[in-house]
């Protein structure tokens, strides 16, 4: 076996959900260690409504995603992420799961921008025109609509809930919870950009549903 068919054969098992966790991992060392330096530079990686509307700065849409605003944000997103996105993975399979991925990430954050524009000041959507948003927050909420859709009666175990709750109850639960949490206490949440991932995971999880519809069907049955 030679050195590119190896790397090939390599590439080919690993799992795309590690390797995006392993990515925000560098992602985030790299960035903290150069915004400690200049912190001009989280403009340019962070989803600002201000920068992306009025200085064209598209790119974040995608930067944004890989970057976290501390280790307890990158902590629990990515914890999430391991155990949903592995398991969404194994079930439509590598690349549908990373285009998906990235394609939930990007339209929750532009409705994060648009709804920022519209509705600057909203605690409960977590909006704000000259606020820099990153997280995996939004992407990571489209795998788990698209997993209510797919698998609905699986108990999951979800955040602040120590009993497992099926998990057409348990992701849209957990958004609200969240949006109340971080309305009372004040905690800076892009709850829309959460709801416009979990949109995405649902119109995705209906095209799915409907184009396969013996196996969406026997996936539903089998983990109940």
């Amino acid at each position: 076996m030679n050195h590119a068919t190896f790397n090939r054969s390599f590439l080919s098992r690993i799992s795309i959900t590690n390797l995006l966790i392993l990515i925000d991992v560098i992602v985030f060392i790299i960035a903290y260690i150069l915004i400690s330096y200049n912190p001009d530079i989280l403009n340019y990686i962070a989803l600002s409504p201000k920068l992306f509307i009025e200085n064209y700065y598209f790119w974040t849409l995608l930067t944004s995603i890989f970057m976290h605003a501390g280790i307890a944000h990158l902590f629990v997103n990515m914890l999430s992420m391991f155990f949903i996105g592995n398991f969404i993975e194994k079930i439509i399979g590598r690349k549908r799961f990373l285009w998906f991925y990235l394609i939930s990430g990007i339209f929750a954050g532009l409705l994060f921008v648009v709804a920022s524009f519209l509705l600057p000041n909203s605690s409960i959507l977590g909006t704000g025109y000259n606020i820099a948003a990153v997280g995996a927050s939004g992407a990571l909420f489209g795998i788990a609509g698209l997993m209510m859709l797919l698998t609905p009666n699986l108990p999951v175990y979800a955040m602040f809930i120590p009993i497992p709750i099926k998990s057409k109850y348990a992701i849209p639960g957990l958004l609200i919870v969240i949006a109340l949490i971080s309305t009372a206490s004040g905690w800076p949440i892009g709850n829309i950009a959460h709801l416009g991932g979990l949109i995405a995971g649902i119109i995705y999880g209906m095209y799915l549903k409907n184009k396969y519809q013996r196996k969406a069907r026997a996936i539903s049955m089998y983990f109940r």
